[in-house]
């Protein structure tokens, strides 16, 4: 049984494993693998190099072409373009490693057991990081069971909050956000099969991002929807427009800065789930800082006042979801603003938490 982690989890991890140990994710394409380490380690001032293995047709793509030294009439490799020659550690990601081909990883062993390529070591302290796809929709590359065995092996699946989360601060277009927020299966969802061509073709996070930029530089028209399915998928872009071509539950903008007493009918007509996205946009709403300063207080107000509104015997369980994105670890901002501005919603946050 693999080991499973999220995106948080996958930083922690980051931290804590020594640099001379060599990490190996398996995952689905398009979930922010590369995007994510490139993010962390960039921040920690170290330099990555993203290697896409499965694109590599020789082993001289990886450790750099031969050339003969007339002094010693050997042969030497020239650095590839990527190999540090400062001196100063990098971040190897070695990606789509089980996409590359027999002779590709042949070069890899020496490189994860010693740091070491065609003669050349790596600088001190640097980390060698691998992706691999895993499933059976995948043409993959049968890895050999000692090259397996210089990785910690895990399996990465980051949760659909997360990815909403980034997506608040990153702007992608509400309508998105919205979408993935009441249908999250929809993130990474089934794919679908043309039975004359033999392609599939499933909703994936980079899909949905290019679905956004779509929506943020045209109008809504019959042409969109079908730029849009081959993005996504036929079936996840059919349900994408009917979803926002139908009400939207109220957004956190219109619940946390408008007039609350007006959004209550809609509220009260909201079922549980539909109650815990609304809980989860309005937390994202906060920790990205969707408001201007000048209506912190406003904020503050109508927030506690959502809270006092799922007090109701009724909506106990979106309550108790709202507790648990509170005492979650995803929104410290959120949690630093209950304290700072809502005193009093702390106070019966913390009271609802011993009540359990």
């Amino acid at each position: 049984m693999s080991v499973k982690i999220n995106a948080r989890e996958l930083e922690s991890l980051l931290t804590a494993t020594p640099a001379s140990q060599n990490i190996m994710l398996m995952g689905k394409h398009g979930i922010g693998k590369s995007q994510i380490l490139e993010k962390f380690f960039t921040a920690r001032g170290e330099r990555v190099v993203i290697l896409f293995l499965g694109q590599m047709s020789d082993p001289g793509d990886l450790i750099g072409l031969p050339r003969l030294d007339e002094t010693t009439g050997k042969t030497l490799f020239m650095p590839p373009y990527w190999f540090p020659t400062d001196g100063k550690p990098v971040v190897l990601f070695l990606d789509e490693l089980n996409r590359a081909r027999p002779e590709v990883l042949q070069t890899i062993m020496d490189l994860t057991l010693n740091r070491m390529l065609a003669g050349r070591k790596l600088p001190e302290g640097s980390r060698v990081i691998s992706a691999v796809n895993d499933g059976e929709e995948y043409q993959l590359t049968d890895l050999d069971p000692a090259l397996v065995s210089r990785f910690n092996i895990y399996e990465f699946k980051p949760t659909a909050q997360e990815w909403l989360l980034w997506a608040a601060k990153a702007g992608l277009d509400s309508r998105v956000i919205d979408f993935i927020s009441e249908n999250p299966e929809m993130l990474d969802g089934a794919a679908f099969t043309r039975e004359d061509q033999g392609l599939e073709k499933s909703p994936d996070r980079r899909g949905w991002e290019r679905v956004s930029k779509v929506l943020q530089t045209n109008e809504v028209t019959p042409l969109l929807k079908t730029v849009i399915a081959g993005i996504v998928g036929m079936p996840a872009a059919s349900k994408f427009f009917a979803v926002i071509n139908q009400k939207h539950l109220p957004s956190a903008k219109e619940i946390l800065l408008g007039d609350f007493a007006k959004q209550k009918t809609a509220l009260k007509k909201c079922i549980t789930p539909e109650l815990a996205a609304v809980n989860e946009s309005i937390f994202r709403f906060i920790e990205t800082k969707g408001y201007e300063e000048k209506d912190a207080a406003k904020v503050a107000k109508n927030f506690a006042a959502y809270f006092e509104f799922l007090s109701g015997e009724k909506f106990r369980e979106a309550q108790a979801h709202f507790v648990s994105q509170y005492s979650s670890s995803l929104y410290p901002s959120t949690m630093s603003f209950v304290i700072m501005q809502c005193p009093e919603l702390y106070r019966k946050i913390m009271a609802f938490v011993k009540s359990i």
